[in-house]
C-alpha cells in the first residue's frame, strides 16, 4: 500500500521538496495544512521517501479486525487513556503521547493541530506540550498544493516561550497552500502576537 501511495504521488507530479534534517528523527511532527482525504496518502508517500517512521495516534478501538493491520501497517499507534489501576485518575492526551517516546530511538509523532478537515481558526496545543515534555523539536511538515512540493519546512526546539514558538509556526504556515484553502487557517491569535498562553488540550 505504501509503494502504491509514493506511485500516486509521482504520478500526479509531486515532489519531496525539503527532507527531515539529519540529527532530528526523534520529534513531535506537525502534518499541515489538513483539508483533505489525500493529505494521508500524500503524507505517508514522503515519510517512505525520506525512510522516516511515520507514527500517528489514533483511538485504539480502530486497531480491530477489519482495521488492524491496514492501520499499524501505516504507522497508527493505538491510544487507550483507561487508568492503569482502579481508582487512578485517567492520564491525560499529553501524557500518552509523551510515553511514546520512552524506548524508541527514532519516531517521528505526526499531529494534525487543526484537529478537523474543517475550518479552525484556534490550533490544539498538545503538540507543543508533549515536545516540551518528550525534549524533542518540533518538525514543521507541510504539503504545499499549489508548489506540489511536500517536506520539513523547518525544526523547531521549544524555548519555554511559547507564543514566540508558536507565532514562529504560524508564520510558516500561513504561506502554505491547501488543498482546499476555505477549510484550512492558521491559529490567528498566534499569529497576531495576541495569545500568550494555552492549556494542555
Amino acid at each position: 500500500m505504501k509503494q502504491l501511495f509514493i506511485w500516486i504521488f509521482k504520478l500526479k507530479g509531486w515532489k519531496l521538496a525539503t527532507p527531515l534534517p539529519p540529527g532530528t528523527d526523534r520529534c513531535v511532527m506537525i502534518a499541515s495544512p489538513h483539508t483533505s482525504n489525500w493529505d494521508l496518502i500524500f503524507t505517508i508517500a514522503c515519510f517512505e521517501l525520506m525512510r522516516i517512521p511515520l507514527k500517528f495516534t489514533i483511538k485504539h478501538e480502530w486497531l480491530k479486525w477489519p482495521f488492524k493491520r491496514m492501520m499499524e501497517g501505516w504507522g497508527a499507534i493505538g491510544i487507550d487513556r483507561s487508568p492503569k489501576q482502579p481508582g487512578q485518575p485517567r492520564p491525560s492526551m499529553v501524557e500518552v503521547m509523551t510515553d511514546l517516546f520512552k524506548d524508541r530511538d527514532r519516531i517521528a509523532l505526526v499531529v494534525t493541530p487543526e484537529g478537523t478537515r474543517s475550518l479552525r481558526t484556534s490550533w490544539k496545543t498538545g503538540f507543543y506540550h508533549v515536545a516540551v515534555n518528550a525534549n524533542v523539536p518540533i518538525a514543521l511538515g507541510y504539503l504545499d498544493y499549489k508548489k506540489k512540493e511536500a517536506g520539513v519546512g523547518k525544526v523547531i526546539y521549544p524555548s519555554g516561550d511559547m507564543a514566540k514558538d508558536m507565532k514562529e509556526i504560524m508564520e510558516f504556515y500561513v504561506n502554505i497552500a491547501p488543498k482546499f484553502p476555505e477549510k484550512f487557517s492558521v491559529d490567528v491569535d498566534y499569529l497576531k502576537g495576541t495569545k500568550k498562553e494555552a492549556a494542555q488540550a
